[in-house]
Parts: structure tokens; sequence; C-alpha cells
């Protein structure tokens, strides 16, 4: 058994990778909320790490894989950067909203300081245990 290598901490080590990219996607909105055409883009991750934690899985009967798309392995989840094409937002086609940047960015601050603060305690609780606290 691999201490490291289980479920909750991978979890919380992509979080912090998902939080750290959106980050840089929603610095990148910001920084071009004048330019004309610009198009926004947003960070796709918890739906496929809700899959592949199984939270929306079906509880169907197959007979064969390719009927029902299988959820990703934890390994392999990754966010996506995804451009949102769909809508303007102002007169030069521009689809950035500031105030909608904002509330992003501090939903993510406070996402990433949870899952720091969980992978903290969690790598503590090891540290405890290995030394034999």
């Amino acid at each position: 058994m691999d201490p490291f290598g289980s479920t909750i901490i991978m979890t919380l080590q992509k979080q912090l990778d998902a939080s750290a990219l959106t980050q840089r996607v929603i610095a990148n909105n910001v920084a071009n909320i004048n330019t004309p055409g610009f198009k926004k883009s947003r960070v796709a991750f918890t739906e496929e790490l809700r899959r592949a934690l199984g939270e929306d899985a079906l509880p169907l009967k197959t007979d064969n894989p390719r009927q029902i798309e299988a959820p990703l392995p934890l390994a392999r989840v990754e966010p996506m950067v995804v451009k949102e094409e769909d809508t303007t937002m102002g007169y030069n086609a521009n689809n950035v909203d500031i105030d909608q940047e904002m509330v992003n960015l501090a939903a993510n601050t406070l996402t990433y300081q949870a899952a720091a603060r969980a992978l903290g305690d969690r790598l503590a609780l090891l540290d405890y245990v290995i030394k034999g606290g």
C-alpha cells in the first residue's frame, strides 16, 4: 500500500493543480478585458473529477464497455482549459465580465487554500504516524 498514492492525496494534488491553472486562466482573462474580440476561458475539472471518483456513476448493468462511457481513472484526470466562444459582453465582441472574474478568483482562492490545508494536514498525519507519534 502506497500511502502517498491514496485517493485522498491524489485528489488533493489534482485539485491544487487545477486551482493553479484556474488562477492563470483568470489572470489571462482579466489582462485581456479590453482586447477587442477576446474570448474568455475557464477550466473544466470538477465534472471529470466527480466522474473519476464515482459520484455520478449510474447503477446500470452493461454487456459491453463501449455502451456507456467509463470514467477515467483518477490518475488520468487533468484540468482542461475551455474557451467560451458563444457569448459577447461588450461592444468590442469581448466576453470578459470583470465582476464575474473577481468572483471566480475569490472562489478559486478559497478552493486552493482549502485543498492546500487538507493536503498539509494529511501529510502531517502521515509524518506523525511514521515518527511513531
